[in-house]
């Protein structure tokens, strides 16, 4: 009886720990990218004219920049998360601490390398991906960053692995505070006071990731420092496995291959994009260069700030539980892995399916506050929340599948994507012209994720019915917000404007804290979030006195 009252409490730690680990990480991405989307209000105010094109801009160095910083982390803060949770779960924290320190000299390398080769080919690949020389010089600005970025990550995965998520979401916070604060600040100098160029603002708002690296490596150094004393970190200690630099360094490039090539999914289909709009466009139609920049950021800068809200919800989720997934897979714990995967799944529909379903009912009112008021900003904004759906299960999914050693998998079936991607992009494009991209990323997203279930069913056998169940009753309560939401938005377009920008924030605020508190309260009275959220649901029912 002891035994079996011991393992449950295991069980129930474990889950805890997970729900703790989701909500630091679900805060700081949430906070993080919701600060990265506040500043485009008066940013885009102050670009005026320019504004749409700007934004073109930002986006497409910011999707360079993007893939270099994939390329120069490998995918190693995943791996070292990954190899730190198997040599705890084996109690052998001083090889944890080898593989900490041997990634930090290995990441100080790369990072030097790949900050060298993007400010080098900069104007290459700004003419290859539909860019001129503005491009280049975003691209440059964003290169330093590159050089530093690899072994910050290798931090924050070091405090992933050791189940420690709130240093790694505090960092993000602060990363985006100093960078919002430089991006605006330098805005308004060169576009109000000084009536500068729309590029030379642009370049500094990239800039600006490095200010906010600054903050954040700052305060994790900091962290590191007083959690786990720096002495134990790089003092050659002995460990229980067998050590070797050479081997380590080997197993987690072997680790990290896999995971920038899967984590690296999104941003490859950016790319595509990038690379292959601009040249289909000029061959299927008459638009100008400026018009066509304008359109990609209509469909790739503009809603990917809004959707990529949503999306880092999902991405908290898939990395909270990593670290103990592998555990559970290393042990064996076949029940565990099965329970926590349901667990998971659930979590990620609970957030995620209400979440889009809000954006698109308050899609006018959310464009023209953070922008403008457009027709086909608008539709192609609707069309980014449902595809954002699918990139968040992708993320999940991939997490899940690498968690338990299906790496070769997880890179197959984003191959099969990638595939159906390029071959769908031309007719697409072609025919639905700025509505293209993103139906040629859903589609083949969707393969991607169907391939990824089909995985993880047969290996870890999660809980079918219950997922059925579930899913089931979060789309009921999730369409019941719905009609009373639009019922909310309807009310008060009879007294606001969603063309007018102040009305506009009205409106959102109004109907967003209506919807939440609808959700919330029947998710608390069907007792759904009793079953996800454990033992703080349980807290939160009886505060509020909410009855079942």
């Amino acid at each position: 009886m002891d035994e079996t009252n011991e393992l449950d409490s295991k069980k129930q730690s474990a889950q805890n720990k997970m729900i703790e680990g989701t909500f630091w990480l679900t805060a700081g991405n949430f906070i993080s990218r919701l600060l990265g989307l506040i500043y485009i209000i008066p940013w885009y105010y102050w670009m005026g004219e320019h504004g749409l094109v700007a934004n073109g801009l930002y986006g497409m160095g910011y999707n360079i920049y993007a893939m270099f910083l994939l390329i120069s982390t490998a995918g190693i803060p995943s791996a070292i998360t990954k190899q730190i949770s198997y040599y705890n779960s084996l109690n052998d924290p001083e090889m944890s601490n080898q593989v900490f320190y041997s990634a930090l000299k290995a990441t100080a390398v790369i990072g030097v390398v790949a900050s060298f080769l993007m400010y080098s080919f900069s104007s290459v690949i700004a003419k290859h991906s539909g860019g001129s020389d503005d491009l280049a010089a975003v691209i440059k600005s964003l290169s330093i960053i590159v050089i530093f970025f690899p072994s910050m990550s290798v931090i924050r995965g070091y405090f992933q692995g050791n189940h420690k998520m709130k240093p790694y979401a505090i960092s993000q916070i602060l990363e985006q505070v100093g960078r919002v604060l430089y991006m605006l600040l330098s805005t308004f100098i060169i576009m109000k006071v000084l009536k500068g160029n729309y590029v030379t603002a642009v370049v500094h708002s990239t800039f600006a990731a490095f200010i906010g690296l600054i903050f954040s490596y700052g305060y994790l150094l900091i962290k590191l420092k007083q959690e786990t004393p720096i002495h134990i970190k790089f003092r050659k200690s002995k460990a229980k496995t067998n050590f070797s630099s050479n081997g380590l360094l080997k197993q987690i490039a072997q680790e990290s291959i896999p995971f920038i090539i899967v984590g690296a999914g999104i941003s490859l289909f950016k790319l595509i994009d990038q690379f292959t709009f601009f040249r289909i466009m000029d061959h299927v139609t008459d638009y100008s260069d400026k018009q066509l920049t304008e359109l990609f950021g209509i469909f790739s800068a503009n809603p990917d700030k809004l959707t990529m809200i949503v999306i880092a919800l999902a991405t908290s989720l898939s990395s909270a539980g990593l670290p103990l997934l592998t555990e559970f897979f290393t042990k064996k714990d076949q029940f565990s892995l099965s329970k926590m995967i349901t667990n998971n799944i659930q979590l990620f529909l609970f957030i995620m399916l209400p979440s889009i379903i809000g954006m698109i009912a308050l899609a006018q009112p959310l464009y023209t506050l953070f922008y403008e008021p457009s027709h086909l900003g608008i539709m192609v904004l609707i069309q980014a929340c449902l595809t954002g759906f699918i990139l968040g299960f992708y993320m999940l999914s991939s997490s899940i599948l690498q968690s338990v050693n299906q790496n070769r998998y997880a890179i197959v079936a984003l191959a099969v994507g990638a595939l159906i991607k390029l071959a769908a992009q031309y007719p697409l494009i072609s025919y639905f012209e700025v509505y293209g991209p993103l139906m040629a990323t859903s589609i083949a997203f969707a393969v991607t994720c169907m391939l990824n279930l089909m995985k993880i069913i047969k290996i870890a056998k999660p809980n079918i019915k219950l997922l059925l169940k579930s899913f089931l009753l979060i789309f009921i309560i999730s369409t019941l917000m719905l009609f009373v939401v639009a019922l909310a938005r309807n009310l008060l377009y009879l007294v606001l404007s969603p063309e007018r920008k102040i009305d506009s924030f009205l409106i959102v605020v109004i109907v967003a804290v209506v919807g939440i508190l609808f959700y919330t309260f029947i998710s608390f009275k069907t007792g759904l979030a009793d079953k996800l959220l454990g033992n703080d649901a349980i807290r939160i029912k009886n505060k509020f006195k909410i009855n079942p």
